[in-house]
């Protein structure tokens, strides 16, 4: 018959002695381990060698951990920086887009420069400035436009004599004086130049409107032909104007003409050419017809 499980350990030596001999280890390991605390506690150095040894023990698995942390953070940071990287892309997308916008823009403003440069081309033969002067002030009043200028007489400059900066037509010379001048500008109500549309030579005349912009009235009546962009330049009709010098743009259709903004503004002109007056001759040759019509002087 098997010996019941429930028997006392008194009924086996070998039991009673494992019993003793486990009280004695738990009791001399707790005294061990009480006197190791103790000496930890008063003297810390006192194992600094057993801790290097340990240290230096446990080296390779410490670098593996912690290659194994590092790997773990860079994945995080992998992750974080891709999510990151989305919005910072689109950011950038805007930009790029933006940016190719501008350069776009950029390139349409050259091209329109360069074909108004090409419509309103300077004749290769343009009279020789009589001097080169400055814009020194401008008249104040609301209704008359006036400039002077600072060179007169002494300088060959007359009256009548065309005023211009390399963009186009400033005014021409009222008064002159000995070192000064008085310049009509030709935003002045009073100033009236004849001029053609640049691209096929329909006759008007500019007009200041007083405000920095001139009234276009052509000569020829009927359907406005002019849209907004049209470039005018002096036609040379009747003298004084040398033809073919920029004047102005339009910017606005009325019902017998435009309303059209000066390329050179006086108020932004520092430094201007006065060019010698201009005198027809049986020479030059008279403005192309528009399209339909006769030609007019």
């Amino acid at each position: 018959m098997a010996p019941s499980p429930k028997r006392r350990p008194g009924y086996s030596r070998r039991a009673q002695y494992t019993t003793f001999f486990g009280y004695i280890a738990g009791v001399l390991g707790a005294l061990i381990g009480g006197v190791l605390l103790i000496v930890a506690i008063t003297n810390p150095a006192s194992f600094s060698g057993l801790r290097n040894l340990g240290r230096d023990a446990t080296s390779p698995l410490g670098g593996v951990a912690a290659r194994s942390r590092s790997g773990g953070y860079s994945l995080f940071e992998s992750i974080a920086g891709y999510f990151a990287a989305g919005s910072q892309n689109a950011s950038l997308k805007r930009q790029l887009a933006a940016s190719q916008a501008k350069q776009i823009e950029s390139q349409a403003l050259a091209e329109e420069n360069r074909r108004l440069k090409a419509l309103l081309g300077l004749n290769q033969t343009e009279p020789k400035p009589v001097v080169f002067a400055r814009l020194t002030g401008s008249s104040a009043s609301s209704s008359r436009r006036f400039a002077t200028l600072s060179a007169g007489s002494s300088s060959g400059v007359e009256i009548g004599m065309p005023v211009r900066t390399p963009l186009g037509l400033v005014g021409r010379v009222l008064e002159v004086g000995h070192v000064t001048s008085r310049v009509l500008l030709v935003t002045d109500s009073e100033s009236l130049v004849p001029v053609r549309r640049a691209s096929d030579s329909i006759p008007g005349f500019a007009q200041g409107r007083a405000d920095g912009t001139v009234q276009i009235k052509l000569i020829s009546l009927g359907v406005n032909p002019l849209k907004r962009g049209d470039a005018f330049v002096t036609s040379g009709t009747g003298g004084l104007y040398s033809p073919g010098t920029p004047i102005a743009v339009v910017e606005t259709l009325t019902r017998d003409g435009a309303i059209a903004r000066l390329l050179s503004n006086p108020a932004a002109s520092e430094f201007v050419a006065v060019e010698p007056i201009w005198t027809p001759s049986s020479t030059d040759l008279p403005a192309q017809p528009p399209s339909g019509g006769p030609a007019r002087q």
